[in-house]
């Protein structure tokens, strides 16, 4: 795959993740401030609802994705020595992987228990 593919494939990923994470903290920011659950217990049970569980999952694999193609195109331009750009992207997505797994068992643990 060329450069360009790699470039473009990178631009709409960044701008097609900015857009979803948009518009699901307007639809948020919305339904809390009208909705708001008043208990732990209500909020669970919202969380625990498999289409908030499906929106709150994609926000966050969106945001991880979003902060993914932001930090590598920074440390692909900036850091110059490869070992350290390559340790850098290393620790980067394993953290990145990380909290995405966390996220996942927390949604996972709230629907299960509610």
């Amino acid at each position: 795959m060329s450069r360009q593919a790699s470039g473009l494939r990178a631009w709409a990923l960044q701008r097609i993740s900015a857009v979803y994470l948009g518009l699901y903290l307007i639809y948020m920011l919305g339904h809390l401030s009208f909705n708001a659950p008043e208990s732990y217990e209500a909020w669970r049970a919202y969380v625990a609802d498999p289409g908030v569980s499906i929106g709150m999952l994609l926000f966050v694999t969106a945001l991880l994705i979003h902060a993914w193609v932001g930090i590598r195109d920074v440390l692909i331009d900036y850091v110059q020595p490869i070992m350290a750009r390559v340790s850098l992207l290393s620790l980067f997505a394993l953290g990145f992987i990380g909290c995405g797994l966390w996220f996942a068992k927390v949604v996972f643990l709230a629907s299960v228990s509610a």
